[in-house]
């Protein structure tokens, strides 16, 4: 076993113990398991805003349709993640319930930068108490609220605003494709293209049309609309 090994054993062992070197390894591990999930991918176009996932069917069997990987937190608000699906499931409801709320106090729709806030600070809370973990996700927001706007959210509770970006295990090659083929002015249809490409240039012969997710929110309607297996089998072509 090396030195350096050796003396990070039992750093791990509580979250709110710091390494000799300044570090949370469980904060660690929790970015970890972010970047070995699926793929999901974020764009701000010139005409709205979308989201594309890989569904990651891990059996034939499994009903593609019944999977969903992108959800609305509100009309004009909508999410995806990366890790342990089900820490994200805990902070969409959390989302969804304090936009409702929301609604329901000042009768109008909430700003995304709020929910945004709301979930970073619960993810940051979880890496300073004794007795819990962090949440194993990293979490792309994306809507319209008089701007568009698309937010990645990590286990540490930092939230960064984004044009374009991706998360999960093809992370580093998706986001080398969006550096060089992202542009500000691309439309929600040519984002569209641009993802699904991007996703199927990096899952190679795995790509499969049912592997995909996508949803998109346009400026005019504010409201989300899921993309059809037919369109973005067209899209594939």
């Amino acid at each position: 076993m090396q030195p350096m090994q050796h003396q990070m054993m039992g750093y791990d062992r509580a979250i709110t113990m710091f390494s000799p070197d300044g570090r949370l390894l469980q904060v660690e591990y929790a970015k970890k398991t972010v970047q070995l999930g699926n793929t999901a991918i974020g764009m701000v176009c010139k005409d709205g805003v979308l989201l594309v996932t890989d569904k990651r069917i891990a059996d034939k069997l499994v009903v593609a349709e019944a999977i969903e990987k992108i959800w609305q937190v509100d009309e004009h608000v909508m999410a995806t993640a990366a890790g342990i699906l089900s820490d994200a499931r805990v902070l969409v409801e959390r989302a969804q319930e304090k936009a409702a709320s929301y609604r329901i106090t000042y009768d109008s729709p909430i700003d995304i930068l709020s929910i945004v806030k709301d979930l970073a600070n619960l993810a940051q809370y979880c890496t300073q108490s004794g007795g819990l973990r962090p949440f194993g996700v990293g979490m792309l927001i994306a809507g319209i609220d008089g701007e568009r706007r698309l937010f990645l959210t990590d286990p540490t509770g930092l939230y960064v605003e984004w044009k374009a970006t991706a998360i999960g295990e093809g992370e580093e090659d998706v986001q080398t494709i969006l550096h060089k083929e992202y542009k500000e002015e691309l439309t929600v249809e040519q984002g569209l293209k641009l993802a699904i490409s991007a996703l199927k240039r990096y899952l190679g012969d795995s790509f499969d049309v049912e592997r995909v997710d996508a949803a998109a929110i346009m400026q005019d309607a504010k409201i989300m609309e899921r993309v059809s297996r037919e369109r973005i089998a067209k899209l594939v072509k």
